[in-house]
């Protein structure tokens, strides 16, 4: 039996359509660089990007409209910065 509180629906927005933000996230998945939402509340988030086992927190949250935008360019970063 439940214990009668029920969550409420988190709502993280839409995750973009464009393939060359997907390449640069999927590069950091397969390299081992995990950035990922960490929800502070039901509408914000912060990002923790995981590199070499070391944990970074940004010290900022985001809105459903803005935490997309911001994972992948987190992403788009790292991509970037190690395929040079």
């Amino acid at each position: 039996m439940g214990s009668g509180n029920k969550k409420k629906a988190v709502n993280m927005g839409s995750p973009p359509h464009k393939e060359e933000q997907w390449e640069a996230y999927r590069w950091c998945v397969r390299n081992n660089i995990c950035i990922s939402a960490k929800a502070k509340n039901n509408s914000e988030w912060y990002i923790d990007i995981v590199n070499n086992g070391n944990t970074h927190t940004s010290p900022e949250t985001y809105g459903k409209n803005d935490i997309w935008t911001k994972i992948f360019e987190y992403s788009k970063y790292y991509y970037d910065k190690h395929r040079k």
